[in-house]
């Protein structure tokens, strides 16, 4: 027997007529190279409709890639929406990639047309020779000057230029709504292709009460750049919901994301732990009023529970774990307390909260061991996260390389993890960034995560070099925070770490330096220490 209900299609269109029917009175809000820019859900309405058929003026069909180079703007979001909605496939550039990968991922998903701001011009001004498929260039002024890229056409001239009842291309829920690249750590990057139905079940997810709970009475500060991983879903899930939406323009310093924060009021937003990191250094300095904050998440790499329990106690703010790839659109876990859990003495909760999480609804997890065996929930054996759902990638686009990225029907993410007894994971490691010292592992994040626990230190980075005896040894690589430069020693880090991991794991060297280096999505980039310390003599080690 079938079930008797409609088979109503899960795309992208119902965001946007619900948000332009509902919420037209809801703001927009950008930070310009002109100060703040404001505008209303009616005005994007009319705007993406606007965009849509312009995309079909410039030869746009169904299926055709469309790529963003853009920074977190309304026009960026406006995009995000057109693109769907009139049945292209909305591809957002990561503006970081280095040269030969930005040229590869262009030409890999033949992107027709490309959207990019003034500002990032200059970046594919440097490769257009090198990327035939792309027929137009739809500039958009943010004060970042002149361009020569050819042939183009302004993005405000095609919108002046659109006029009519608004319509869309009936697109079905398993048509590709958009696609994003990994940062290609190993190798090229690799192509995920979202559906509209993925994206719309993803949003929904976000909004649950034990996720983000995002809803109509928040403002959203979308501090996420929207060229990575969707920018975690939320602009989608922010449409969908009508919330008010902060977006802070090109080269986002910490400063502005303060102030936007104090300034609109915003009750939620995500980052990677070196913004929360970066926060929480500028407000030991300067005074901003965060109390409108209702939730953080971060995600990216894990962040060191004493952050969780400074702004818990410093500034009221509450920063909640989320873990995710670009493969899985992109949020999977997120760590909210059971209730169960909530009467737990403090020192057990923030334990807890300072692990991954457990799967949102709709999402299985299990974690595999070499042998192909799925490991106990007991908290302490480690093994490769695998993941399933409707949101999670079924494969590559058009890559070779997709055999070994799954097994049996579960995507394998290179995450090594412990999965406790209330199913919430803890990362242990990236399978490639894990420390193989005398046959045993050491795992750089809880290294990483003891070291930043020092009052001293702003961020800690840990990775291996080889050794004669042990095969590799942990070298750690720490920035103090600014008051503390040339005011904190290797031993100090040392002592303080004797106290808090094994002895065998502390590292066989601490290396203090003014930055660590970050990733594209900011991440400790882990494979430029690897390379500049490969040849490092250990102390001691008698090499």
């Amino acid at each position: 027997m079938q079930g008797l209900m409609m088979d109503y299609p899960l795309t992208l269109h119902h965001f946007l007529e619900r948000a332009g029917r509902l919420f037209p009175y809801k703001e927009i809000v950008s930070k310009t190279a002109h100060g703040l820019a404001r505008y209303t859900y009616a005005d994007f309405y009319q705007r993406v409709h606007r965009m849509g058929r312009a995309l079909r003026r410039l030869g746009v069909a169904p299926g055709d890639r469309v790529g963003t180079l853009a920074w977190n703007t309304s026009r960026h979001l406006e995009l995000y929406f057109a693109i769907p909605c009139y049945g292209a496939v909305l591809h957002t550039l990561n503006l970081r990639l280095p040269k030969d990968q930005l040229t590869y991922i262009i030409n890999h998903a033949e992107d027709r047309v490309i959207f990019v701001d003034t500002s990032l011009a200059p970046v594919l001004e440097e490769i257009r020779s090198e990327i035939p498929c792309v027929k137009h260039f739809v500039v958009m002024d943010d004060g970042g000057g002149e361009t020569e890229l050819a042939p183009r056409v302004d993005y405000e001239d095609l919108i002046a230029f659109e006029q009519g009842s608004p319509e869309a291309y009936a697109a079905k829920e398993t048509d590709a709504a958009a696609m994003c690249y990994t940062s290609g750590t190993t190798g090229n990057p690799k192509g995920s292709v979202y559906s509209h139905r993925a994206i719309f079940l993803h949003s929904y997810g976000l909004t649950m009460a034990d996720t983000f709970a995002l809803s109509e009475r928040d403002t959203l500060l979308q501090i996420v750049p929207m060229f990575h991983a969707n920018g975690w879903g939320l602009p989608f899930a922010a449409v969908m919901t009508g919330a008010k939406i902060v977006l802070p323009g090109r080269h986002p310093q910490i400063r502005d994301l303060a102030e936007l924060i104090q300034g609109e009021r915003a009750t939620i937003m995500g980052g990677v732990p070196t913004i929360w990191i970066g926060i929480h250094d500028l407000l030991q300095q300067e005074k901003f009023d965060l109390s409108s904050v209702r939730m953080a998440a971060t995600a990216g790499s894990a962040i060191p529970r004493q952050v969780l329990e400074v702004f818990d106690r410093e500034y009221g703010m509450r920063l909640v774990q989320a873990w995710g790839m670009t493969e899985t659109t992109p949020i999977a876990t997120v760590s909210v307390l059971k209730g169960r859990l909530e009467a737990k003495p403090e020192n057990e909760r923030y334990a807890i909260r300072a692990k991954q999480g457990i799967s949102v609804a709709g999402v299985d997890l299990r974690a595999v061991n070499g042998e192909g065996r799925e490991v106990p929930w007991d908290g302490q054996t480690m093994g490769e996260l695998q993941v399933r759902g409707p949101w999670i990638t079924s494969g590559y686009y058009n890559d070779p390389r997709n055999a070994a990225s799954f097994m049996d029907g579960w995507f394998r993410t290179g995450d090594v993890v412990t999965i406790d007894s209330e199913g919430y994971i803890q990362i242990a490691d990236r399978t490639k960034d894990l420390i193989k010292s005398g046959g045993e592992w050491i795992s750089s994040v809880e290294l990483e995560n003891a070291i930043m626990a020092h009052p001293k230190v702003l961020e800690a980075c840990v990775v291996a070099v080889p050794h004669p005896k042990w095969q590799e040894r942990p070298v750690a690589v720490v920035v103090p925070q600014a008051r503390y430069k040339g005011q904190i020693t290797k031993e100090e880090i040392l002592e303080f770490l004797a106290a808090r991991t094994a002895k065998w794991w502390l590292p066989d060297d601490v290396i203090f330096l003014d930055a660590i280096p970050k990733t594209s999505v900011g991440k400790f980039d882990k494979k430029v220490l690897r390379e500049q310390f490969k040849n490092y003599r250990l102390p001691g080690a008698g090499q």
